[in-house]
């Protein structure tokens, strides 16, 4: 019975969207990274998982940050319109660097 649900499984991903910010490349100090912007209810394990599951991203660490949208104020002639923003979160994701030697194709090609 095991064995059916394990040949069962199905990934399934929220339909929760994750916009590029800024991307970093990794340097002989640092590590690569990115940030995104996603939705307020979206946890640390939900981005990194998002990552890995779709992207094929080897995800170390992720912080997450929230903001609260900005409040305007519209002047008419007559009145005064006041509106927000929404709100939003950021994700910092730091990125696992691949190592040369630990790719399969890399070691098969070296004399």
């Amino acid at each position: 019975m095991l064995a059916k649900v394990v040949k069962k499984f199905r990934m399934w991903m929220p339909t929760m969207p994750m916009t590029l910010i800024d991307a970093k490349n990794a340097t002989a100090t640092s590590r690569a990274k990115a940030t995104f912007r996603v939705l307020p209810r979206m946890t640390k394990h939900e981005v990194k998982e998002y990552l890995t599951k779709i992207y094929d991203l080897p995800v170390t660490k992720v912080n997450t940050m929230n903001y609260m949208g900005k409040r305007k104020r519209a002047t008419g002639k007559r009145k005064v319109i006041y509106y927000k923003y929404r709100d939003f979160k950021k994700s910092n994701c730091n990125i696992r660097r691949f190592s040369p030697g630990s790719w399969a194709w890399c070691s098969n090609t070296r004399a």
